[in-house]
């Protein structure tokens, strides 16, 4: 939200009040607290009629720094996010001496000066000054309406870039933009989107988390271009400034504050196969899809049904629609049979005709109107409702259903939608309806988490979810959202995930092919190739299949590649899906996460899939394709052409293959299984590719206990050996050239 008229004035019917200086600076209990009035006092006659903003440092944790802006201190905010790594606000030194207060906390310390102008610095131990707020930084702002603003603005250097912010589809750099944080469904090709993240990081080595759950603004070099700017309708804001030195520790460490990924089952990277949304299906449908990829010799892990597995306008009842699937047991357990997982949909909303809007009505289980009526409006379903995720008796109520279909056979659920909360409703807990617009898809996704790691066990929980918030990252897996069958909303999605992945979000999926529309041949076969090189991956429509034979027999040839390819990959795959559970790294990375190059720094096009693999989907009808190649020496994985790096190539490809590069000194354990969890040391191979270094060790986890197990990889003249302890020694596969 924008408040000035360029750098001199407010927009016309505002008032802006600023922290002019530091008047006083004490310690209070390990907590710095500084008094900023909103005019320099040259005397006592200044300090009446005069409001001051209270500024509060204090530590959560370590390397962490959070500051507290109020204006009026006893009114009752909308509070903030549940941060399970914070503990107490008393963590690093507190000292005040000759007009300076300091804060400390491992590497970071934030430093206020004294006096006039107002000074609030940020430092890095080793890096130096980070970032800070200046002079008409911290405002307080009334608009024509009356309605009450705290912002703030932290500087943003030269050359410095800012990345996160959530599921964004435009540029993967935020600089220049405006972001609102307020989820909703507008599709990939918008500026709103279903996961909405007040956190961002940049290129200098430091994160800041704005610690609100409702709607919150960033004008990120687009109010005052120096500086990004955050606010928050109320009478106090709260940020959190994150410590590197590099985005890899900034993430790492906001996750240890917000949670980290949990740990998917390797099922999971699979394939997935999908009914679609308005599709006609029956259990005659499913059986022939199933069969047809049988006998394609097409590999396959999960079956999901969509909406449908209902009967219309009783969504959602948790029932099967009699018609349809008369025999839904006997149906689960000959999808069981095949070696398949199950997954359903489901959603929050209750439609009026459904079995459970009476009962949940009757016992006070969906959200109300300040009347004390059932809020419903006639959007999705006919007269729905909303579950009051608030309400524990509500959550158990619901969760009893989700049971019911475990205990049935189903093995995971696609918990869609929770962005479209209203915010004239008044909750079970009292919650502030405004913070729960963004936190009812944390809520939601929460109980259905937490049935899933109590029937199925933590090893063997995972969702497929749409919306999120702060914390939506500890519950995988997220898919992109709706989006259209082209190569332009192809990379959009792909931006889209990179975004996320800048927020911690370890795990990523997308409707290949597109969601909206019947993608043309050429458009599907590219989105395998990129579906199928992400961590996970789903064939989805709206009103077609998505079954490859519905395209053409390349496509089936395409498929076979590319699942087979994933599915080798599956130990490195995994190795990947855990260090995003034990370090918040995610799988899919960004170029900027991964190099300290300032080539990489907006590119949006291609990633990182796990720490060696860089792949560049292709976007284009004809094949063409731009990838950067980093500093160093790179692998094709194709042709095991070795290409120097540093630069940009130009490259022309043919649906069989993409850009797919391999970083020099790579080991890639692969497996020779053709199911993700088939247990992969028995047929195990480490593929060796060409490196300055004579010893590389590579860890292979267990899929069901993710025990690790590392092997030492010694490269000589004469080629490679390998040594492990107490494992059968898995075989060797050199690619490249192994000469260096």
């Amino acid at each position: 939200m924008k408040f000035t008229d360029g750098y001199w004035e407010v927009l016309p019917g505002m008032t802006a009040l600023y922290a002019q200086e530091a008047y006083t600076i004490r310690e209070v209990d390990g907590t710095l607290v500084v008094v900023a009035p909103t005019k320099r006092i040259e005397h006592r006659g200044d300090t009446l009629n005069r409001p001051t903003i209270t500024v509060t440092l204090s530590s959560p944790a370590d390397g962490v720094v959070r500051v507290r802006l109020e204006h009026h201190r006893g009114t009752r905010g909308r509070g903030g996010f549940d941060l399970p790594g914070a503990d107490g606000e008393r963590h690093g030194t507190v000292a005040v001496s000759d007009g300076t207060g300091s804060l400390t906390s491992g590497r970071l310390t934030a430093t206020v000066r004294a006096g006039a102008p107002w000074s609030l610095e940020f430092a890095d131990s080793t890096e130096g000054h980070l970032t800070g707020s200046g002079n008409r930084s911290i405002g307080y702002i009334t608009d024509p309406a009356g309605r009450h603003f705290v912002h703030e603005q932290l500087e943003l250097g030269v050359g410095e870039y800012v990345y996160g912010l959530g599921e964004r589809f435009g540029p993967l750099v935020k600089n220049g933009q405006t972001v609102d944080i307020w989820n909703a469904d507008g599709g990939t090709s918008s500026e709103q989107a279903y996961k909405n993240i007040p956190f961002y990081l940049t290129n200098k080595g430091y994160g800041v988390l704005v610690d609100d759950p409702g709607r919150v603004s960033f004008e990120v070099g687009s109010e005052s271009v120096e500086r990004v700017q955050f606010s928050a309708e109320g009478e106090s804001l709260e940020y959190l400034v994150v410590a590197g030195p590099t985005p890899k520790d900034v993430l790492e460490r906001y996750t240890a504050l917000a949670g980290r990924p949990a740990l998917v089952p390797a099922w999971s990277y699979g394939l997935w196969l999908s009914t679609s949304f308005t599709t006609d299906y029956d259990e005659a449908t499913v059986m022939s899809f199933l069969d047809g990829f049988a006998e394609r010799d097409l590999p396959l892990s999960a079956f999901h049904f969509d909406c449908f597995w209902m009967r219309e306008f009783h969504w959602t009842d948790f029932t099967w629609d009699p018609g349809a699937f008369p025999d839904p047991d006997g149906l689960l357990d000959r999808l069981h049979a095949r070696g398949l997982r199950v997954c359903v949909w489901i959603n929050p909303y209750i439609a009026q005709e459904s079995r459970l809007f009476k009962e949940g009505a009757d016992a006070g289980y969906l959200v109300r109107k300040p009347d004390g009526d059932v809020w419903q409006w006639d959007m999705w379903q006919a007269g729905m409702a909303l579950v009051d995720f608030t309400n524990p008796d509500a959550v158990a109520w619901y969760q009893g259903y989700l049971r019911q279909l475990i205990g049935q056979g189903v093995d995971s659920f696609k918990t869609d939608f929770g962005e479209r909360i209203p915010i004239d409703v008044q909750w079970h807990d009292g919650s502030d309806p405004e913070a729960m617009h963004n936190l009812y898809a944390q809520r939601y996704n929460a109980a259905v988490h937490e049935v899933l790691v109590d029937e199925r066990g933590p090893a063997d929980a995972v969702l497929f979810a749409r919306s999120a918030t702060i914390g939506g990252q500890t519950m995988p897996v997220h898919w992109g959202g709706d989006n259209s069958s082209s190569h332009v909303s192809m990379a959009e999605t792909l931006r889209g995930g990179l975004s996320l992945a800048m927020g911690g979000f370890g795990f990523w999926a997308h409707d290949i092919g597109g969601f909206e529309g019947l993608p043309d041949a050429g458009v599907f076969k590219r989105w395998l190739a990129f579906g199928l090189l992400s961590s996970h991956s789903r064939l989805h429509g709206s009103s077609s299949y998505r079954v490859p034979w519905q395209f053409d027999d390349e496509a089936v040839a395409i498929t076979r590649t590319f699942s087979k390819l994933k599915l080798a990959l599956m130990p490195y795959l995994f190795a990947a899906g855990v260090e995003a559970h034990e370090k918040g790294i995610p799988v899919m990375r960004p170029m900027a996460l991964e190099f300290d190059d300032r080539a990489v720094a907006h590119i949006d096009t291609q990633y990182m899939l796990g720490p060696d693999l860089l792949v560049a989907p292709v976007f284009s009808a004809d094949g063409s394709v731009e990838v950067y190649l980093p500093h160093g020496r790179w692998i094709n994985w194709f042709t095991e052409e070795v290409v120097e790096g540093g630069t940009w190539r130009a490259e022309q490809h043919g649906f069989e293959t993409l850009p797919l590069y391999v970083r020099e000194g790579a080991v890639i354990p692969m497996s020779s299984r053709e199911r993700p969890d088939g247990g992969w040391f028995d047929g195990l191979s480490l593929h060796v590719f060409p490196g300055h270094s004579e010893v590389t060790d590579v860890t292979v986890y267990d899929h069901e206990t993710a025990e690790p197990t590392t092997y030492r990889v010694t490269r000589g003249i004469n080629g490679a050996q390998v040594a492990v302890a107490e494992k059968a020694l898995p075989s060797l596969v050199l690619r490249g050239s192994n000469s260096g």
